[in-house]
This record gives C-alpha cells, structure tokens and sequence, in this order.
C-alpha cells in the first residue's frame, strides 16, 4: 500500500473498503452530536422568531425548522441502522435536505431584514458555512462527493441571493460565501488525507500485529498466550488424551545421500502435510523431533474420541507418502506412526522460546510404539484398542518387550492404502 494521494484512493479496493467503513464508524457519535445541537439551534430559532419577525414569515420559519427537526431525527435514527456505514449516500441526502431548509430560512430571514433595510448577507453566509463545515468533516475522505453537494449548495445559496446582485453587500457576501467555501473544501482534503494517512498506519500496525499473534499461536495455544500475558504458570492435566509419534524410516542413512538442501525439502514436504492432516482431523501439533513428529488427540484441541482421531490422522499422513516422496523427489520415503491413550501433563517452562509442551509416560510410550511399528503402519497400544471403535485394521495383540518399559500388549495395523483413509474420513464423521 503506497501513500494515499490528496484526490485518489488506496490502490487496493479492499484497503479502500476498510478505510472508509473504519472512518464512518469513528465519526458516528459526532454525526450524532452535530445533529443534537443543531436540533437545539432549530428549537432556539423557534423560540426566538415570533419575538422579532412578523407572524407568516414565524410561521415559514417554523415551517422549515419542523421539517429540519424531522430530517435530523432521520438522520440520527439512520446512524443507527447496521449497513449505514456502508452508504455514504444517507449523508449526502440528509446534509442537502438540511441546505435546502437552512437556504428557506435564510431567504426569509434576509427579506425580513432587507424590508427593514438591513443588508446583513453575512447572516446567511454564516448559516451556510456552519452547515459546509459539517459536510466537509463527514464527507472526509470523499472529496468528489463533498463537491458535488458543494455544488448543490451553491445553486440553493445563488438562488436566494441573485435578486440582490445590485446591493452594496452582495459583493462581500458572495466573496465571503466563496472563500468560506474554498476553505471548508480544502478541510475535507486535509481531514480526508491525514485520516487516510492515520488509517493506513494503524493498517500496518494491524497487520503486524495479526501475523505476530498468528506466530505466538502457531507455538501456544491461545488459552495459554493469554496466560502467559496475564502473568500466569500454564499447567494443565489431560485424563485421556491419545499421543501420536511419526518416525521417518531410514532418515539417517538418506542425510548421508543427500544433500543438506534436499533433506530439509524431504522433511518441510512431510511436516507439511502432516500439518495439513492434523488441521483436518483436530489433532494437535505439538512439535518436531528431527525427523519426527509429535500430535496429539484430545489435549488443547478437544474432541470426542481422542484414540479415533489419533488412528483417522495417523492414516491420512500414511496415505501421503507417496506424495511426500514425489515433492521431495526422493522416492523410498517411508513412516513409522506409534499411538498410545492416557494421562498427560502440559504447560510452557521458561521464558525464553516458550513453546507449549506435553510431558508424561503416555508420550514415552508412543515413542517406544513407533519403534516396533510395521513400515508405513500403525503400532497402537492396548488401551488405545481399547477406546477406539476402529479395531478390526488392526490384527492379533503381540507381546513386546519394550525398551524401559517391558512387555506390553501392541496391536499392529499393516499398511494403508488411499481407499481405507476415505473410507476412515467417512467413519469418524459419523
């Protein structure tokens, strides 16, 4: 976004959009203020007229103050319309209505005062340059617009003045309406560009803003950023959460083959769509480890059967291996996915590169699982069996013997082909 010019607009239509509907929004309580005291003026006029001037021009008068009490009252009402920030035409009517009743009143106020041989022309100015002044704050930004009801307001202002063209005042009358009109102009250009300059900075520190919130999430949780803010610890106990360790297969022996570059293409390919199935099936990313990569089902990011969605997730990245191979260009990508259920613990420790993490003998466990996983399958635990209704993938429990753990029960599941993920995608909907 470039800097705004004094007669165009933001070059992206959509920046355009946001800077006028934020602009309107911020000037509705003083639309509302100005229409309040006007309102006031109208009744003080009303009061006074009957005192000073001759009971039909009171009547013209009180005529034409009504029917502005009317449209201000609209026009109030109006701002409190939701899309009225949308249609700047609802100013511009209501603001030339109110020319066109404050030119009435001025015209009969001004043949009262040229019958009693008065030639106060600046009385009229006057009444005019407040309404303008008004106009031109509330039309900011919309220079053209400003004009056009400028021009409007003129037609009225000559209409009631011609007839006088010969008076001794009318000069400086037509000079003051003029140069007060050139003056309020010149305001709406210069609240038009300081409030688009305004606006275009608070827009960048938005932005900003946004993408360095984004960052923080894409790291924290955002109930535990805004603890953090508050100055809070971030601890939390999961019951029954299920934890998801993927292991690329062979990783060592591919660093030694390729080259740095290509290897961290191999990896950002599978931690890419990793992410992409995690976002998918609601598991939690909770980091990578080299080559693996941890979730979680049922811990920050809730769900109603954490082992289901661990399996669906686990699946979908199984799935992907061939096109993780292919966007690599390396073609003997294979994975090993571990899963077990059960408690943990997580929070964020420190203060420097916080990241939320999750501690416990559930995520031991599903690492040690991944170890003695089938290429390109599943090793699951028992009560990971237990919970989830997609059991019969998998095969017969076998005895393991699990380093620091001991034996343990583990349910394999062979490898999976694209047609069983959809058809998984269709069971945890249901």
């Amino acid at each position: 976004m470039h800097q705004p010019e004094v007669f165009s607009h933001f070059a992206d239509d959509a920046t355009e959009a946001r800077y006028n509907l934020t602009a309107r929004n911020l000037r509705v309580p003083f639309v509302r203020l100005y229409c309040g005291v006007v309102m006031i003026v109208a009744l003080g006029f009303m009061m006074v007229t009957p005192h000073i001037v001759s009971q039909s021009e009171t009547a013209q008068i009180s005529l034409f103050l009504g029917m502005m009490l009317m449209v201000l009252g609209g026009y109030i009402a109006a701002t409190f319309w939701p899309n009225y920030a949308h249609h700047p035409i609802v100013d511009f009517v209501a603001l030339l209505a109110l020319a066109i009743l404050v030119n009435q009143v001025d015209f009969v106020i001004f043949e009262f005062l040229e019958r009693d041989d008065e030639t106060l022309h600046v009385i009229v100015v006057i009444n005019r340059l407040m309404l303008t002044a008004f106009a031109a704050l509330t039309l900011a930004g919309r220079p053209f617009l400003f004009l056009v009801w400028l021009a409007a307001d003129a037609i009225c202002w000559a209409g009631s003045a011609m007839a006088d063209v010969g008076d001794a005042g009318f000069p400086f009358a037509l000079l003051s309406y003029l140069s007060g009109a050139a003056m309020m102009f010149a305001m709406n250009l210069a609240v038009g560009r300081t409030s688009r300059s305004a606006f275009l900075l608070a827009d960048r520190l938005d932005t900003q803003r946004h993408r360095n919130e984004q960052m923080v999430f894409n790291m924290l949780p955002q109930a535990a950023v805004q603890r953090i803010r508050e100055g809070q610890l971030v601890a939390d106990s999961f019951a029954d959460a299920s934890v998801v360790f993927i292991d690329m297969v062979g990783f060592s022996n591919l660093a030694k083959r390729i080259s740095p570059g290509h290897l961290v293409e191999v990896l950002n390919s599978f931690f890419n769509q990793a992410d992409a199935s995690a976002a998918e099936y609601g598991v939690e990313k909770v980091k990578t480890i080299g080559d693996s990569y941890l979730a979680v089902a049922g811990g920050n990011q809730p769900c109603s059967n954490s082992a289901d969605a661990a399996i669906a997730f686990a699946r979908s990245v199984l799935a992907k291996v061939n096109e993780i191979g292919r966007e690599a260009g390396v073609a003997e990508i294979a994975l090993r996915v571990g899963i077990h259920s059960g408690p943990l613990v997580g929070g964020v420790i420190g203060s420097t590169r916080m990241a939320y993490d999750y501690w416990g003998d559930t995520v031991n466990m599903a690492a040690r699982l991944q170890n003695v996983a089938p290429i390109n399958g599943i090793a699951i635990s028992e009560s990971t069996w237990l919970r989830t209704r997609e059991r019969t993938a998998f095969g017969l429990p076998e005895s393991i013997a699990l380093k620091g753990i001991g034996e343990v029960m583990v349910y394999c599941e062979r490898p999976v082909s694209p047609e069983e993920v959809a058809e998984t995608v269709l069971l945890t909907a249901a």
